[in-house]
């Protein structure tokens, strides 16, 4: 049997896969179907891995890529998206192929095709670039280049105390007040930003770890963040986040 896990955050697009997986070879057997970075972690934390992922680039709660940083994937990778402006960042992390939604059955079997023509050795060469990729990118971004009229201001990312969106622009507040324009959505930030001091508090903020005073006990289970630098609003953890939320902000904090 080849043991896949499927993450995918559209349940139709999730069940269109399976049944598609099921046509292509009776041998195929899906573990299980995941929509979230949090619920994908656990699951690589707490199974063996499978022989291939199937993966979905933009989930409920960020970018697939995050898995990566904070738990270890050794199987290979097939990326899914619906957005092909995504395919360059897929092929940097050295997935074995590449999807594009809606997936046609003849790409789906040449993903499969390929998978089975690889060696162990080959497989294990697969997943070891990924995590060489992953931590290079994190390795070498140091600051982003803010256009100001006819100048690149530079930014360095230790200066950043949060990154939030609002009517589709997105920001970064240093830690001095300042805001600047960001050109990179949130999901494409916390692709870049380094995993261990930023985390993804819900839809509209990024939060710089250093950046964070205390935290509040909030209504439904969730935490609220205060900062050492002045917010727009209230930053309120989702309150399917608050549980990863609570692990990375002990880890962190016990390792200083």
């Amino acid at each position: 049997m080849m043991k896949t896990l499927i993450i995918e955050d559209e349940t139709a697009a999730a069940l269109n896969l399976k049944r598609m997986l099921a046509a292509a070879d009776p041998q195929v057997e899906v573990l299980a179907v995941l929509d979230t970075v949090l619920d994908s972690v656990e699951w690589f934390r707490n199974n063996e891995q499978p022989d291939l992922v199937f993966m979905d680039i933009h989930l409920a709660d960020g970018q697939a890529f995050n898995i990566f940083e904070r738990v270890e994937v050794t199987a290979p990778i097939v990326f899914a998206t619906a957005y092909d402006r995504y395919a360059l960042d897929a092929f940097k992390v050295n997935s074995i192929d590449y999807l594009l939604k809606p997936i046609k059955t003849a790409d789906l079997q040449r993903a499969l095709d390929k998978f089975k023509r690889l060696t162990q050795s080959e497989r294990r060469e697969y997943s070891r670039r990924v995590n060489e990729a992953l931590s290079s990118s994190a390795q070498t971004m140091q600051a982003f280049l803010i256009p100001q009229r006819d100048k690149l201001i530079p930014l360095e990312i230790e200066k950043i105390a949060y990154c939030y969106t609002s009517s589709e622009k997105v920001v970064a507040v240093t830690y001095e007040g300042t805001t600047l324009p960001l050109d990179r959505s949130l999901d494409q930030l916390c692709a870049v930003l380094p995993a261990h001091d930023f985390f993804r508090a819900n839809r509209q903020f990024i939060v710089a770890r250093s950046a964070i005073v205390d935290i509040s006990v909030w209504f439904g289970s969730r935490v609220m963040l205060n900062l050492n630098v002045a917010t727009p609003e209230r930053i309120v953890v989702s309150k399917v986040r608050t549980p990863e939320f609570k692990r990375w902000f002990t880890q962190l904090s016990a390792s200083k």
